[in-house]
């Protein structure tokens, strides 16, 4: 009961996101004047709709969807009819559906001939078409100050050794037989209990700042202060060469194109290295730098998204490990969003700042994906209107009179090839989260 409890807040979570988005796309367009004749959320059947004015609202079956649907997003080709425009909309799937529609044609009346979309000045069209994704990333940055000055985070505030491991394994990864030299570590006298204050000089509070400068010294005697029974000692260690796994910022292992953690050569001491935590509210003036490196990071992944899906492929039919900080598909959200709700270890508060997070880190995804400068996704549409506003200088300076526009209906087979990727990447994650699905710690 309580994963599905998870999975319907999730979907609730993930229809007022795409809600919203749309919303972002529709309250503009109608402020410029743009004729909107559908708002629509979810795809498939139609559940339910009112007409209001010139626009139907309505809810379709499935909420994992939305669109808005505007006139004269595409201007006539030549020797159309310009009472007769296209008729598009935002919604990634409900595009195709119109572009493979040779009649997606709207009447227009001559007295609203000014009330589509392609004639808007580049900056309107720009604005409207960025009002989606920008209401994704107002929602991640909602929640993730909620998350970070509301609820608070959770800080690592020592660096203690839980444990001294008597000797290391060989180089090669092999477990000695016998422990003739003992490990970095336990020669240097490095106790358990001690907290570790600084290392190598640089004062540190953490598992990964520690860390970090041990695997930075292979070979070489560094110091180290630790504090045991109240007093201050310094010890000398010196690091032994080894193949160690690779992190990132946030210490959490990084996986290459083949779903396998990734190695590098670094210092190794023999030693558990862990801490004790404070939950602690972050001040408001961090919210900026806090959205700030959400947006970095969620841009991070999709730079690197052809080989996060051989990642997912990999796990997907065969031995490889899925990666937490890879794309998910809304079946993989949903899992993580059941599973965090069913766990009986994770206490009431932390369950909502994990399903925020969760949440957060899904509007952050469609706000860089909608970004994107390619059709049918909005940054191509802003792609579009960008370039619109370079070709029409142009052309006035060679001569060229009437109205100039850059009709992006003529990168619709781009668009059909990016929405085949789509289609094949989406189905990709969606078996991948049924047969091998991300899990969290």
């Amino acid at each position: 009961m309580m994963f599905l409890l998870g999975v319907v807040l999730m979907v609730i979570g993930v229809a007022i996101s795409i809600a919203l988005h749309e919303l972002g796309h529709m309250v503009p367009a109608k402020k410029f004047g743009v004729k909107v004749t559908q708002y629509m959320i979810g795809f498939g059947p139609t559940v339910f709709s009112r007409r209001r004015g010139e626009t139907e609202y309505g809810v379709k079956a499935i909420p994992l969807g939305g669109y808005i649907r505007m006139v004269g997003m595409f201007p006539p080709a030549p020797g159309e009819d310009p009472n007769r425009v296209r008729a598009s909309s935002t919604g990634r799937w409900s595009q195709l559906v119109d572009q493979a529609r040779d009649a997606a044609f709207e009447e227009i009346e001559p007295h609203e001939a000014h009330r589509v979309f392609y004639k808007l000045p580049t900056h309107r069209k720009v604005i409207i078409m960025f009002g989606g994704p920008f209401m994704n990333l107002v929602i991640a940055a909602v929640l993730l100050i909620i998350i970070a000055c509301g609820i608070g985070l959770p800080t690592q505030v020592t660096a203690d050794v839980g444990s001294v491991m008597p000797c290391l394994a060989s180089s090669s990864g092999s477990a000695p037989k016998t422990c003739p030299t003992p490990s970095p570590a336990a020669a240097a006298g490095l106790r358990t209990g001690d907290r570790i204050e600084s290392v190598d000089g640089v004062k540190v509070s953490t598992t990964t700042g520690a860390t970090k400068v041990i695997r930075a010294h292979p070979q070489q005697q560094i110091p180290i202060v630790v504090l045991r029974d109240g007093v201050r000692r310094t010890l000398h260690i010196t690091p032994a060469l080894r193949t160690l796994p690779k992190t990132d910022a946030q210490g959490n292992p990084v996986l290459n194109w083949s779903g396998r953690t990734e190695t590098i050569r670094g210092g190794l001491i023999g030693a558990g290295i862990g801490g004790t935590s404070v939950v602690r509210r972050q001040p408001l003036t961090d919210a900026p730098s806090i959205v700030g490196d959400g947006v970095r990071q969620t841009a991070s992944v999709f730079v690197k998204i052809p080989q996060k899906m051989v990642g997912v492929f990999n796990a997907a039919f065969g031995s490889g490990q899925r990666d937490p900080n890879g794309p998910m598909s809304v079946v993989g959200v949903g899992r993580v969003a059941g599973d965090v709700t069913e766990s009986h270890q994770v206490s009431i508060v932390d369950k909502v700042e994990l399903l925020l997070g969760l949440l957060a880190s899904l509007n952050l995804a469609l706000f860089v994906f909608n970004l994107v400068p390619l059709l049918p996704l909005d940054g191509g549409h802003i792609a579009g209107a960008l370039w619109e506003a370079v070709k029409r200088p142009i052309a006035r300076a060679r001569g060229l009179k009437g109205p100039i526009y850059v009709d992006v209906a003529k990168a619709l087979p781009v668009a059909y090839g990016v929405s085949m990727v789509l289609l094949v990447m989406f189905g990709l994650l969606f078996y991948a989260d049924i047969v091998n699905p991300v899990k969290l710690n």
